[in-house]
């Protein structure tokens, strides 16, 4: 395989303390004895790949989860000299790592910034103790607040808050009060995410008993309507269908993956996709440990994309993008056709709907199509 020159990186730590009641993730809680272990294994995995590819530059490095900042601070020390004996790190590249508001203190954040960090996602979800409580998160409001101050204190200036959006009995009203409540903490970067019902999960389960009813899609689709009015009279720029930013900070690790770019996914269960191929590791920690462990790839499924199916993702992902899209030209030199050459039809069909808008030059969603998603994407593939 040619690897290409630049690569954004994902890091995958798959611990938490408990399971969210609506996380499907690829988590894993009580593992502590593991941590050590699994910070080898994904020390040498991130070592042989750098030497196979021959020390690429690092476009961005993303550290999700789980709950990386579960991790003792020598540890992430070992997973970033793994990182910089692997790749070509530039002062500026963004790194982030995902954050429980729960747990840290100023000093643990100050020595994670020197390592490298410098933007955190916090997992804020909500302002409503009801809510914290119906999702499992192992935190109050009064926590995340703290932890956004010690960030500030451990001089972070690029700070992104996850919302959820769609919960069981949440109203309207709750929702302009977490969107209040989350805006006075003035993060640079907000995501929201319309909650999804995943199969085996504790929220599932409490749906199908009657414990909870199920979410209203009517009313998530309002809450999201609110979301993008509010952000906007507050300056963020609504560039990703759950993403919004203050100019300047986006995520540029996630714009890789909107822009269907090259990425490398280091971990149990972390995808990578380079020249039209995809893959993914072993999912359980100690499937992956043992893997690596006995000179074995982490790999456990892998498959190379038909042009067609990357022609409908690229497509797919770029419409995510709100103001951007689908850049034709950008489309063009990748699989020698334009947009219209290969989807004039579709094009034209979600246009006599107001789903799409065509300029010439891109593709984007409409404001009806932001709201119906689902119903342009499936139409590419």
């Amino acid at each position: 395989m040619e690897f290409p020159e630049a690569l954004a990186i994902y890091i995958h730590i798959p611990f938490c303390r408990w399971r969210c009641s609506y996380c499907d993730f690829n988590i894993y809680a009580g593992m502590q004895r593991w941590f050590a272990p699994y910070i080898e294994a994904l020390g040498k995995e991130i070592r042989r790949f750098g030497e196979q590819a021959g020390q690429p530059l690092a476009r961005t490095i993303y550290i999700g989860g789980g709950t990386p900042s579960l991790l003792p601070l020598p540890l992430l020390a070992r997973l970033f000299e793994a990182l910089h004996t692997a790749f070509r790190i530039p002062p500026s590249i963004e790194i982030t790592m995902e954050a429980n508001p729960s747990g840290l203190s100023v000093a643990y954040l100050e020595e994670v910034r020197r390592l490298g960090v410098n933007r955190i996602s916090f997992g804020v979800q909500s302002a409503h103790h009801e809510e914290l409580h119906l999702m499992r998160r192992d935190h109050t409001f009064e926590d995340a607040c703290a932890h956004i101050a010690m960030a500030r204190a451990a001089g972070f200036t690029n700070l992104n808050v996850d919302l959820i959006y769609g919960l069981p009995g949440q109203t309207l009203a709750r929702w302009q009060e977490t969107l209040e409540a989350v805006l006075a903490l003035r993060p640079e970067h907000l995501s929201a995410y319309a909650l999804m019902v995943e199969e085996r999960t504790a929220l599932q389960r409490w749906i199908r008993e009657g414990r909870v009813p199920m979410p209203d899609p009517d009313l998530a689709a309002e809450m999201h309507e609110e979301a993008r009015e509010r952000l906007a009279e507050a300056g963020y720029r609504h560039y990703e269908i759950s993403n919004w930013a203050r100019p300047g900070y986006e995520s540029r690790h996630n714009m890789v993956y909107w822009r269907y770019e090259p990425y490398i996914g280091f971990g149990a269960g972390a995808h990578s996709f380079i020249d039209g191929r995809r893959w993914v590791n072993a999912l359980h920690p100690k499937d992956y440990i043992r893997r690596i462990e006995q000179g074995e790839s982490p790999i456990a499924e892998e498959e190379t994309l038909h042009p067609r199916t990357q022609m409908a993702e690229m497509v797919i992902l770029g419409l995510r993008l709100v103001e951007e899209g689908i850049e034709d030209a950008r489309f063009r030199a990748r699989f020698g056709q334009g947009i219209l050459e290969v989807y004039g039809s579709v094009v034209r069909e979600l246009e006599e709907l107001g789903l799409v808008r065509w300029d010439g030059a891109r593709l984007r969603l409409t404001g009806r199509g932001l709201m119906l998603g689902n119903q342009v994407f499936w139409r590419f593939l």
